[in-house]
């Protein structure tokens, strides 16, 4: 069975906000100026937002130039930040950090608290009304090129695979998307942003890319326990020194309380598990508090972007960019990307708006790269761009200093006249089991906290059971070979869904290495930690994956 083609002037991958923004500016651009664009984006979700993950806390500076009347229209975000709390923990306490203290680029006022997914819903109405076609439930799993090399769109991937690898009686093909151009807006760690990084070398005068990965609830409290608009951000406990992270509350609308936990995937002992750092940094007696007698209603995982302007490889490429956090625009500090992300995809839809009126299609859209130099992303990202590189040097305490100082310095116009360095990739910094002791983490207790399967089921995670697990193993031995004996595997602890677990082997011949792929949330933080660089993350069969309903 041949595959169906649909041809576009812009395919889209990704309908998270970069995408959109795009779409959207297209489209306006289009009335402006008459020339019609046909635009298409195509979401792996089962529906728009399904897979966004994010605190929210939105600098609406995106959104005032994409939609100026944005809040007449109806626009998510009702809940604007009152105020801002920073704690420095130990385990029984915390140090209440003075607001005047702080980097005035740490200051939330004017932002909004946010379901990130529900704002991407809004996005795709005001998207769809001007004329976009949005695909939901289809991954794009095939990067198409050109005879010439350039990119020319992508392919779904084939639906009805069995898990055996065979086509069973539901197949049908892929379908191509061609476009004159093409925009990745996968988000963090996408595996086409991937695949075509390495073959345009885009990265080859950046530094090494930085992740973390960010835990996420979402709870209904108590009335007396909420205070609308409330911002509050913690560092220290329960993370050692040398391991980088944090964790936010945010007091959305409704009595309801979005916390979370982020950790610096750089960290060096393996037997970590961010999960249950999460877990127990809500018995802290500045959060438990909040929300005993509450209900959690919704559980998430995903990588975040932490490298900035230093590891942002080159966006173009023949026939196509990088928008969003494929490209990396997450300002660390102020834990804040989505407002980049919109203004990426503005400035990429300007640049093809032009080369399409001019005739042109498959070549480089180098005008995006030079608008992106000289906006405000660009500035956003350069002012705090020696943050992370001082907190993973100095650790939590000298990093928060010395990266405060910068920062200030920075607001001043006095910043550090040079760009410090990442150093090693995330997957290479874990030490050998070893030489880092076990950490007992506590039993969950049900109420505060929970334990990982009981999460995963309320993210209403689900996937097509017969079908080829969309993790892969470059070796299917090094896990228990190298990865077990060396670092005691530890994709049993990064991993926050409980997909990856060493069981004894059936015959009695000893481990095994499970892969329990139906319970991926799509973080993608295998992809990035594992240290033998062995596991890849593909998309799965359409639509599979989380489903966040206000994430």
């Amino acid at each position: 069975m041949e595959r169906e083609a649909m041809e576009f002037d812009v395919v889209i991958v990704g309908g998270g906000p970069a995408g959109l923004s795009a779409a959207i500016r297209l489209k306006q651009l289009e009335a402006e100026k008459g020339r019609d664009v046909s635009v298409c984006v195509l979401e792996k979700g089962s529906e728009i937002g399904a897979h966004i993950l994010s605190g929210a806390v939105v600098d609406p500076i995106g959104l005032n130039e994409l939609i100026t009347d944005w809040k007449e229209r109806g626009a998510p975000l009702d809940t604007e930040v009152s105020e801002d709390r920073f704690y420095f923990l130990s385990k029984g306490g915390g140090l209440r950090i003075p607001n005047f203290i702080m980097p005035p680029l740490m200051n939330n006022h004017g932002a909004y608290l946010v379901s990130l997914g529900n704002v991407c819903r809004w996005l795709a109405e005001q998207a769809e009304a001007l004329g976009v076609e949005i695909y939901p439930g289809f991954a794009g799993s095939e990067v198409l090129y050109s005879d010439d090399g350039a990119v020319r769109g992508v392919a779904t991937g084939d639906m009805g695979i069995g898990k055996d690898g065979e086509k069973t009686d539901m197949f049908e093909p892929g379908i191509e998307l061609l476009g004159k151009y093409t925009f990745i807006a996968e988000g963090v760690r996408g595996s086409l942003a991937k695949e075509i990084i390495t073959k345009f070398e885009l990265d080859k005068d950046s530094d090494v890319p930085k992740f973390g990965i960010g835990l996420k609830e979402l709870w209904e409290v108590k009335p007396e326990n909420h205070t609308p608009g409330q911002v509050t951000h913690t560092m220290g406990w329960p993370l050692s020194s040398d391991t980088g992270g944090g964790s936010f509350m945010y007091h959305l609308g409704d009595n309801q309380v979005a916390i979370g936990f982020v950790v610096h995937l750089n960290y060096k002992n393996p037997h970590l598990s961010p999960f249950d750092e999460f877990q127990r940094f809500k018995h802290h007696p500045k959060i438990k508090p909040i929300l005993e007698g509450g209900r959690r209603i919704s559980y998430g995982a995903r990588a975040i972007t932490e490298g900035g302007l230093q590891s942002v490889p080159k966006l173009t490429f023949p026939g196509g960019a990088l928008i969003g956090c494929s490209a990396g625009f997450v300002n660390l500090p102020r834990i804040k990307g989505s407002h980049n992300a919109m203004k990426s995809g503005m400035l990429a839809a300007e640049a093809v708006y032009d080369a399409l009126e001019a005739a042109r299609s498959g070549d480089e859209l180098t005008a995006y790269g030079e608008a992106y130099t000289s906006s405000w992303i660009y500035k956003d990202l350069k002012r705090v761009r020696n943050v992370k590189p001082l907190w993973s040097k100095l650790g939590t305490l000298g990093g928060l200093i010395l990266g405060g100082a910068d920062m200030w310095m920075n607001n001043l116009g006095i910043g550090l006249p040079f760009t410090l360095k990442h150093g090693k990739r995330d997957a290479d910094t874990l030490l050998p089991a070893a030489q880092k002791k076990p950490i007992a983490y506590p039993k969950p207790d049900g109420q505060i906290s929970f334990d990982k399967l009981s999460s995963v089921f309320i993210s209403s995670t689900n996937h097509e059971e017969n079908q080829p697990a969309h993790l892969k193993l470059s070796d299917e031995a090094l896990p228990i070979t190298k990865n077990l004996p060396e670092w005691d595997e530890p994709a049993q602890r990064y991993c926050p869904a409980g997909v990856y677990e060493v069981v004894n082997d059936d015959a009695g011949s000893g481990k095994r290495f499970q892969i329990n792929a139906q319970n991926c949330v799509h973080c993608k933080t295998c992809d990035i930690k594992d240290p033998s660089h062995n596991i890849t993350w593909t998309v799965p069969q359409g639509g599979g994956g989380p489903n966040y309903p206000n994430m």
